[in-house]
């Protein structure tokens, strides 16, 4: 389907302090400083999803290094 010239759709998210989603991305933010902090050539991929209660921590991590994941969730 081809789009009019010069017209487009724009959309974007915004969320609030203390939405899930911001909490999720700050302790995915801290894991990966954590661990860059001790070991500078590690390799994250850290996905982090929040409920009632509950976190998943979850991806790959490369590293020599050892973060204690569970504390670290705890402090943000």
């Amino acid at each position: 389907m081809p789009r009019a010239k010069g017209r487009h759709l724009f959309t974007s998210e915004s969320v609030t302090e203390g939405h899930p989603d911001k909490i999720a991305d700050q302790i995915s933010d801290a894991v990966l400083d954590a661990i860059l902090e001790q070991d500078p050539q590690a390799r994250v991929a850290c996905e982090t999803a929040v409920t009632t209660g509950m976190v998943l921590v979850m991806g790959e991590i490369s590293t020599t290094c050892y973060v204690h994941i569970p504390a670290l969730v705890r402090d943000v």
